[in-house]
């Protein structure tokens, strides 16, 4: 069996994307065309069902949605009427749940599971996109509210064994930039701001390609001290940074992949560790 892939994705501007709007332009088509060429979606290569970590729920323990079928939760504000009428009917996996549960608990963490909670943004904004057929299982993982980057690596990790059973993991964020501060204001055209984002995401690229995974997931400890680092994620936003930590614990040894699409006149990246390079 092929070892599944690991993800780490822009999910983009809410629920934009799923509604084609012309902001988020390359980043519909890389979602809707790169990713599930990584996944394998329509081969006998495609995953059996997906974990996806999404930067949209946050809990005290790593939380896992473990029923068979979920509501949407439409957790934006201010949005078209259209995009509180979307419509995504993947099924989850209470199995997989239980696994995902299982290698949690096994490294140490005290997992909880959750039946009720609705799918989130992160989750159907994105997978609309990547996997309209809604065929591949879900099970919705939360981050954790301490964002510790040493936990979140952890938690990866423990979830790495999971992709030789054929379970892919996505992480969905924006990892490499989430400051709607500076997005919305002139600052995004200051040269010191450009400059040390360029500087932040150079390093935060080198050390997603770092070989050894131990060594990897120490550089990740003291991500809070690089340049940039807090116009790229600001102090108590750092929510849509983890899920990126999440899957550079699962990726393993090896040099990920990634892309780069412009939004908003950001360049927004996305990563993977995976067979299949696009």
């Amino acid at each position: 069996m092929t070892r599944a892939p690991v993800i780490a994705v822009c999910h983009g501007g809410g629920p934009l994307p799923a509604l084609g709007d012309p902001s988020q332009a390359e980043l519909i088509k890389s979602i809707s065309e790169r990713v599930p060429k990584i996944l394998g979606l329509g081969t006998p290569k495609a995953p059996r069902a997906i974990i996806l970590v999404t930067a949209h729920w946050s809990e005290r323990v790593p939380t896992i949605s473990n029923s068979e079928t979920h509501s949407l939760y439409y957790d934006y504000i201010g949005m078209p009427e259209e995009a509180y009428r979307l419509k995504y009917g993947a099924p989850g996996s209470p199995q997989v749940a239980v696994e995902v549960y299982d290698v949690l608990a096994k490294a140490g963490f005290t997992p909880r599971a959750d039946a009720k909670r609705g799918w989130d943004h992160g989750v159907f904004v994105p997978m609309m996109l990547i996997d309209p057929k809604a065929d591949v299982p879900i099970v919705q993982l939360s981050i954790l509210a301490s964002a510790s980057p040493s936990q979140h690596f952890a938690m990866g990790r423990a979830l790495s064994s999971l992709r030789d059973s054929g379970i892919a993991i996505i992480g969905s964020g924006m990892p490499s930039f989430h400051n709607l501060r500076i997005l919305f204001s002139s600052a995004i055209n200051d040269d010191g701001v450009k400059a040390r984002n360029k500087e932040w995401s150079n390093r935060l690229l080198r050390t997603v390609q770092t070989w050894d995974s131990e060594e990897r997931g120490k550089k990740f400890d003291s991500w809070r001290d690089w340049i940039g680092s807090k116009e790229a994620h600001p102090v108590g936003g750092v929510e849509h940074f983890l899920p990126l930590v999440v899957c550079a614990g699962a990726g393993g040894d090896g040099k990920a992949e990634f892309f780069v699409d412009n939004i908003m006149s950001t360049k927004q990246y996305s990563y993977y560790w995976a067979e299949t390079s696009v």
